[in-house]
Parts: C-alpha cells; structure tokens; sequence
C-alpha cells in the first residue's frame, strides 16, 4: 500500500481545525526543510551531538517524511541509518514543526508515520537525543545509563529508545555511529 500521499488526522482534539497531509520527503524539500530548521533550532543546531552523526550521512529519504496544511510546509521529521556497537538501527531526528503550529499534534503524527514506515521496512530499533515525557508519547523510553553512548556531550537520561519489533533493544549496547551502505560489488 502505498502511504506516500496518504492524509493524516492526528487523534489531537486540536488538530480538527486542520487538514494536514504527510508526505514522504523528497529532494526538492531540502530547501524549504532546511529554512524550517534555521528558524526553529537556530545556529546551535550545528553543536548538537546528533547532528555531528547526521553532517556524515545523509537521512534516509524513504523514511522521512513533510507535514503540510494545503501547500504550505509546517513539520519534518527525518530518520538516518545508524548502528550502535553492531547492531543496526535508525536515529531520529531532527523533528521540527514551525511554532505557530505547535501543539496541535503534528510532531506526534510525523513520529508515528515514519516509525510506522521503518517497521514497515523491516527496521527494528530507533534512538534518539530528546525529553521523555513528549517521546514516550510514541512508545521511546530511556535507554540504562551507559548502554547507548552518543558521540559528544550528551545528558544520558535524554537517550531514548523504541523497540519497533519487541525485545530489539536486549543486548544492545555501544556508540552510536553512521550506517555505511555497503560498497556496490
């Protein structure tokens, strides 16, 4: 099936004012995402221990996603190929939703469409740098201090992780790092 165009309506009694669409990225929303993220996170964003993983690869296009009310571009969240020690996984992020349209259930609706597409795909475990009490809301939860180590300074209790098949994340542990492709033969 393909969920590509599909119309989202996020369960948030807030969102009955709004027709939002998610749509898979593509390349010619670069620009418009990267404007998004410069008024969102401003130039700090570059400091970021999980940028420092995503400025080595690039995001995973069939796993990131658009949010948009008519034409106009109000969310993004993307998902980047990642292993922590050996075991394959995804990062997420960065979620931005424009600040006007916060709070209206988009970031969570963004969240689940692309954990939906990577379970989809086959994926099994997605980690993350963010607050638990807005994540857990999609099933992530604090990863043990010390299994999960990101490259950089990062507060360990704001490492999160979800199981998309449950039991992923048992024995998991190591720095997170960037996925490779393997070279073509």
């Amino acid at each position: 099936m393909d969920l590509g165009r599909r119309r989202w309506y996020p369960g948030s009694p807030r969102m009955t004012d709004l027709s939002l669409t998610i749509l898979a990225e593509t390349p010619a929303d670069a620009q418009a995402i990267e404007r998004l993220h410069e008024r969102t996170f401003g130039p700090g964003r570059f400091t970021r221990s999980a940028y420092r993983i995503r400025e080595q690869i690039p995001h995973r296009l069939d796993l990131s996603f658009t949010a948009r009310i008519g034409t106009l571009l109000v969310g993004s969240v993307q998902l980047t190929a990642v292993r922590i020690g050996a075991t394959p996984a995804l990062l997420l992020g960065p979620l931005t939703v424009d600040p006007p349209f916060r709070e209206r259930g988009i970031g969570i609706a963004l969240i689940e469409r692309a954990l939906a597409e990577a379970r989809d795909q086959g994926h099994r475990l997605v980690v993350l740098v963010g607050d638990e009490p807005y994540y857990a809301r999609a099933g992530f939860k604090r990863t043990p201090r010390g299994r999960v180590i990101m490259p950089g300074p990062v507060d360990p209790g704001r490492v999160l992780a979800a199981e998309l098949v449950p039991g992923s994340f048992e024995g998991v542990t190591g720095l997170v790092q960037p996925d490779w492709p393997a070279p073509s033969p």
